[in-house]
């Protein structure tokens, strides 16, 4: 029986690089690497031997320092500005889509509750117009040539629309 892939997942193993191996991707030397952890722009994990194992994570934000420090020419205490500023841009992001989802999800509760109501009124309505012409049905009603324009209703075009 074949199996399917969405029966089992395998786990790929995390890469992890030396900082020697880093610092060959961006061709920076490795003191440069040191230092950015000092200032605590980095913080790969260590081995069992202490030895700096670099995750694709902390490649993406060494090349983001890379970036900034070499090509901007901005010095590190702005580099650690502006990564504290877009950690908190991220996390505002996040707090705002939940809110956007929540306010989203009442308006559509909202909205079916409205719905509802009209139909219910609705029901109301015809039923009240059923109960108004089974008496007037009843009782005398005036000749058709006395029946003046603000005497007469038109009942048959009853329409609701509704706007999404």
């Amino acid at each position: 029986m074949p199996h399917d892939n969405n029966d089992y997942k395998m786990k790929r193993k995390k890469a992890f690089f030396s900082i020697s191996a880093v610092a060959k991707m961006f061709s920076v030397h490795q003191q440069t690497i040191r230092l950015y952890e000092k200032e605590g722009l980095l913080a790969p994990k260590r081995s069992e031997g202490n030895t700096r194992l670099f995750s694709e994570e902390d490649v993406n934000r060494l090349e983001e320092i890379i970036y900034l420090t070499h090509q901007l020419g901005i010095n590190l205490a702005g580099v650690e500005m502006i990564l504290k500023l877009k950690k908190q841009i991220s996390k505002m992001q996040k707090d705002m889509n939940k809110l956007f989802e929540h306010a989203q999800e009442e308006l559509d509760t909202t909205s079916q509750a409205s719905k509802q109501a009209v139909a219910s009124s609705m029901k109301q309505l015809m039923s009240m117009r059923t109960h108004q012409n089974e008496q007037s049905d009843t009782m005398d009603t005036k000749p058709m040539h006395e029946v003046k324009d603000h005497d007469t209703v038109d009942n048959d075009n009853w329409e609701i629309d509704y706007e999404d």
